[in-house]
């Protein structure tokens, strides 16, 4: 079997702003098991990078170890990637921020990277608020090593190989709430419609901009009883808003249903306009959120869409009030500033 994409494609394919069609966008031919809620994520990815008209090579791609870790490979295939090793995928991806900040960083892992090996190094880049999308493909379980329960498993859930699993699971989109994630959304694999304005507001916001999404594992965790599989989540969903991403000076023409509504505005102008349904919901509050997280988990729902948003906190650049040139610009005469100032700043620590 050849796992070669064709070269040719039709002359009259759309493009978008730069003048690009989605096919510069794609990657490789996956070889994930068909039907993995993972390419589901990667066509989102594509197509929220193609309406967004973002420059391929000005992504960068970084991955750790698993099935999720493998699915850079399968879109945006002129973008820059780096596959780092297992749940170290956020110390790679903070030093090549710290280098270069005007790149569009994308952390691509899953619930064993995250919530197992690499929770340690999870923690730190959000407290960072490190300027970057972290998209966790969640399906509870270990694809590469068939399928045991991973720490996002939930109590009481049933694996195929009809062990209970009997350890309270790991609530990611909770944890980055509490450690002071800037942008938390939670997904589903098979819901395009909210995926992708999810995935435009999470580039454009500037931060550490977290994406929990259900990915069922076709393999190993798609069997009755299991709580990550399509029918149950399709079955408990449990959407905040309806939302839609507003481009930043251009119209865009949209109708919701009857409902209160709300605009949050990004840091570029952009904004993400939301049809609340959850009345005790406010995504710039975090107690708010919280309290609807716990109060879903104790009904066995999945509260879906963005959570929590908080457009004010300073990135890790601004924290550390770095230059506004990227490091990797910086020419020696700027690096050294010679031994005169060497010497005073020396002087200062005496």
């Amino acid at each position: 079997m050849s796992y070669l994409k064709p070269l040719f494609s039709h002359p009259k394919l759309p493009k978008n702003k730069i003048g690009y069609t989605l096919k510069e966008y794609e990657g490789s031919l996956s070889t994930l098991c068909a039907g993995c809620g993972h390419d589901s994520i990667s066509a989102a990815i594509v197509r929220a990078c193609f309406e967004l008209s973002i420059e391929p090579h000005r992504v960068a791609k970084i991955s750790g170890i698993g099935c999720s870790s493998k699915t850079p490979t399968y879109f945006l295939g002129n973008s820059h990637g780096f596959n780092s090793v297992h749940g170290r995928m956020p110390s790679v991806a903070t030093g090549a921020n710290m280098a270069n900040k005007e790149m569009v960083y994308f952390g691509v892992s899953g619930d064993g990277d995250s919530a197992s090996i690499g929770m340690g190094q999870f923690v730190h880049v959000i407290r960072r608020n490190l300027n970057m999308v972290y998209v966790v493909m969640n399906n509870g379980c270990y694809g590469l090593t068939k399928g045991q329960d991973s720490a996002t498993a939930d109590q009481g859930s049933i694996s195929k190989s009809g062990h209970v699993n009997p350890f309270q699971a790991i609530d990611l989109a909770s944890l980055a709430i509490e450690l002071g994630a800037s942008f938390v959304a939670q997904s589903f694999s098979g819901d395009k419609q909210q995926l992708i304005p999810l995935l435009k507001a999470a580039i454009q916001h500037q931060g550490f901009a977290f994406l929990n999404v259900i990915s069922p594992c076709v393999t190993f965790n798609n069997n009755p009883g299991s709580t990550k599989s399509y029918d149950y989540v399709r079955e408990h969903i449990e959407a905040t808003s309806v939302l839609d991403f507003v481009p930043h000076q251009e119209e865009i023409k949209t109708q919701y249903d009857e409902g209160k509504s709300t605009r949050v505005e990004l840091h570029d102008g952009s904004e993400i306009q939301l049809n609340k349904l959850s009345m005790d919901w406010n995504p710039e509050d975090r107690v708010s959120v919280v309290s609807a997280l716990q109060n879903a988990r104790e009904k066995q729902e999945i509260l879906t869409g963005l959570l929590y948003i908080n457009t004010e906190w300073k990135d890790l650049h601004g924290t550390l009030n770095t230059t506004k040139t990227p490091l990797n610009r910086l020419k020696e005469e700027e690096l050294c500033p010679g031994t005169e100032a060497l010497n005073q700043i020396n002087i200062g620590f005496r």
